[in-house]
């Protein structure tokens, strides 16, 4: 069974294309134009174990938030189309990821219902490098879940560097996804009482 999704999302603001295998290697080919936001992807797919291709083309003269958005929303959409049905998945998982002095804890219901609940610290430098605002980690997440249509907490209790603070968020909601979309051998069915997610 090929659990695959390709999404093309074209706007006035941004042209994006998406290409996911839950069941890949690591492979990851990522170009947004924003550089700390390939590496956070690059880091989704190697620690997921998902083949991911995305390439974005955005309005970069105005500033990076339409191509972030756009991106997340069009990665929400290719993870939920190659859920399929979810039959056979584990559906729950959690992970927790340290980045030396940070850490996240991401617990993950592939649920249908998409809800997000997310903290970080306070204060932390608003940007890394000279086009990743930090306040858009929530917003990618926010976006992310829309589309995909899970239940997603992303906690990170303590760190100092906005680096660590993000990298570690994507590492473990890299791992929560991988461990929740894995095939169940014991699972036939769907997972859920109500026969549907």
């Amino acid at each position: 069974m090929s659990r695959t999704g390709r999404v093309e999302r074209t706007t006035k603001e941004t042209s994006v294309s998406v290409e996911i295998d839950l069941d890949g290697t690591g492979r990851t080919d990522v170009t947004t134009g924003v550089g700390f936001y390939d590496h956070m992807l690059d880091q989704l797919g190697r620690h997921g174990l998902f083949d991911l291709t995305v390439k974005t083309d955005g309005d970069l003269h105005i500033d990076s938030h339409h191509t972030i958005e756009d991106t997340a929303l069009a990665l929400g959409a290719a993870f939920r189309q190659a859920l399929g049905d979810k039959r056979g998945i584990v559906r729950f998982a959690a992970a927790s990821v340290p980045l030396d002095e940070s850490l996240a804890n991401v617990t993950v219901d592939l649920s249908g219902r998409p809800y997000l609940v997310h903290t970080e610290p306070e204060n932390m430098a608003q940007m890394i490098g000279p086009d990743y605002d930090t306040t858009m980690t929530r917003h990618i997440l926010e976006s992310f879940v829309a589309q995909a249509q899970v239940a997603l907490h992303v906690h990170v209790p303590y760190g100092r560097n906005a680096h660590h603070i993000v990298e570690c968020q994507f590492k473990a909601l890299a791992r929560a996804l991988r461990y929740a979309s894995e095939i169940d051998p014991r699972q036939t069915g769907i997972p859920s009482t109500k026969g549907a997610l």
